[in-house]
């Protein structure tokens, strides 16, 4: 036997994809998704993927082709984590809280060629599809749970001899695609990820199947999912493909609880009727669920592991959370890494610790998972800082969870990898004992219940205003969001302008987490060369308050 005949023989190239076909096997009859009244076996599911992928497939979606996903967490963008990739083809899952401008950037970059829309958002699409003549198909998942299309709605989508269909006619007529593991190179597109556009347009993070294989066998190690673990989806599939968690939960033949929207009462419904083990939350979910009147009585039916990130949680928070008796894990990381990247991994000795300390150690970012490898805290020249917990540095990574690039921008990736490491732009100290804790962003970048928002972009924005002479956007406290954008506008000399106006112009051209909560009318500090000193109006409003950064 050859070289090349032993290396084929000792290698399978790394897929998602075979987490799917073991948990068919081992698992078939075994509950995999609780989708409102709906639930599917792994068997069921398995069908259900291999039926959507024939319908890509007659919809004449080839290999690399781009398939996007505008949907909140129901089982046509789970399923599509698998019957995507099952094509070879691209899967693009888009924030279903951008405004159309900001939707039609992404399918226009991505050049998707179908789309999978929920019904409640097709009146997003319709604003913006003659722009897009790349995209031939829609594909519309009407569910009980979304309101009807209407009829100008669906007459605007079919502009341009586009083809619009219900996804549940389309996946009910197609032939099955025989499930499988074999694809050409591990290293191939299988998604490509928008991040917030925080400086400047949103940039496509690739991710390969090998980097979305390791990395949700990273989460299957760091959280101990196993065939018994219910996953409660409170974690957008949009974001980061939902941190690779509908692979994860594939992988061990656990089972998945869908969430359309995040509301307390319904979370912690599910919670006590499905024995939820797990759930992924950003600070935010945790802080509305802590605030809610019903949280004290909530009686947990078993251990529950709550993963959080997005923005470190206050200790309080943390401590709150898990007076219920749950467990917080405290994970870090970006688009450009799949989500999480590190773990505040617990420590055997700190068994014995207070609760103040216990969630003051889980504040803290971590160390790198299992699978991420390599992690360092580095000043500009790229020397570690010293393990003294004081000297701040930017956090860099190398290894099998950072993204193969941005899609279509060489310089972005080349600024990006600089000196061989992905720079992640986010300031952080070292501790004695290897963690890594975050101090402050390198940008004026402002983090809103887990999503990121670009000041300069909705300067931008402002100062479209006809009225607007000079502005400035910082962060400012918020104790459900963490943080919210605020603006300081100085008007154009004899024009009026209100604070409804400001916002009201603002949420026309961007998603609404984005538009600022408030805005002040003033002159603007400034240094002698006339530089706007954003750093003198942040900290007038955080004074006296802890601000929380990612």
């Amino acid at each position: 036997m050859d070289d090349a005949a032993i290396a084929d023989v000792s290698h399978s190239a790394l897929t998602p994809l075979s987490f799917l076909l073991r948990s068919v096997a081992v698992f078939p009859g075994k509950v995999a998704v609780v989708d409102g009244a709906r639930s599917l076996t792994w068997a069921e599911l398995a069908d259900h993927v291999a039926h959507a992928a024939g319908a890509l497939r007659a919809a004449g979606i080839e290999s690399g082709d781009r398939v996007a996903v505008l949907a909140p967490n129901t089982l046509p963008c789970l399923a599509a984590h698998f019957s995507v990739p099952l094509r070879h083809a691209v899967l693009v899952t888009i924030n279903i809280r951008l405004a159309a401008a900001e939707i039609q950037y992404i399918l226009e970059h991505s050049g998707a060629k179908l789309l999978i829309v929920d019904a409640e958002l097709a009146p997003q699409v319709a604003a913006v599809v003659a722009q897009l003549p790349a995209l031939r198909t829609i594909v519309i998942d009407d569910n009980a749970d979304a309101p009807a299309v209407g009829d100008d709605v669906a007459r605007a989508l079919a502009t341009g001899g586009r083809k619009v269909v219900r996804y549940a006619d389309l996946v009910a007529a197609a032939s099955p695609v025989e499930i499988t593991a074999a694809i050409p190179d591990e290293r191939m597109p299988l998604a490509i990820n928008y991040t917030s556009g925080t400086t400047g347009r949103p940039k496509g993070v690739l991710y390969t199947h090998r980097g979305a294989y390791l990395n949700a066998l990273g989460q299957v190690i760091t959280f101990k999912l196993d065939a018994r673990s219910v996953y409660l989806w409170t974690l957008p599939l949009f974001h980061c493909n939902g941190w690779t968690y509908p692979w994860a939960i594939a992988a061990v033949g656990g089972q998945h609880v869908l969430l359309r929207k995040v509301e307390p009462e319904r979370v912690f419904e599910l919670l006590q009727r499905h024995a939820v083990s797990h759930m992924c939350a950003a600070p935010t979910v945790l802080i509305m669920l802590a605030n809610h009147p019903a949280f004290a009585s909530v009686e947990l039916p078993g251990k529950l592991t709550i993963a959080t990130g997005g923005a470190p949680p206050a200790p309080a928070v943390i401590a709150s959370v898990e007076a219920t008796g749950a467990d917080i894990q405290h994970i870090y990381g970006l688009t450009e890494t799949y989500g999480p990247h590190t773990i505040c991994e617990w420590q055997p000795a700190w068994d014995g610790a207070d609760p103040a300390m216990r969630a003051q150690r889980k504040s803290r970012q971590g160390v790198p998972s299992v699978t991420a490898v390599e992690m360092r805290v580095v000043d500009e020249d790229m020397n570690d800082v010293p393990a003294d917990g004081e000297t701040q540095g930017e956090v860099i990574m190398h290894g099998n969870n950072v993204m193969a690039g941005y899609y279509l921008d060489r310089e972005a990736t080349a600024q990006a990898f600089r000196g061989g490491w992905f720079h992640s732009g986010d300031a952080a100290v070292l501790h004695p004992d290897g963690y890594i804790e975050i101090r402050d962003r390198k940008k004026d970048i402002i983090i809103s219940g887990g999503e990121n928002i670009s000041t300069v972009e909705v300067e931008r924005t402002l100062y479209g205003h006809p009225a607007v002479m000079e502005v400035a956007v910082v962060g400012v406290p918020d104790d459900k969001w963490g943080e919210v954008p605020k603006a300081f506008v100085t008007v154009k000399p004899g024009a009026t302008l209100t604070e409804a106006e400001l916002i009201a112009f603002c949420r026309e051209q961007l998603a609404g987490f984005k538009c600022p909560k408030s805005v002040v009318f003033g002159d603007l500090p400034k240094t002698a060369t006339g530089k706007i000193q954003k750093f003198v109006l942040r900290d007038a409003e955080w004074k006296g308050r802890a601000k929380r950064v990612n």
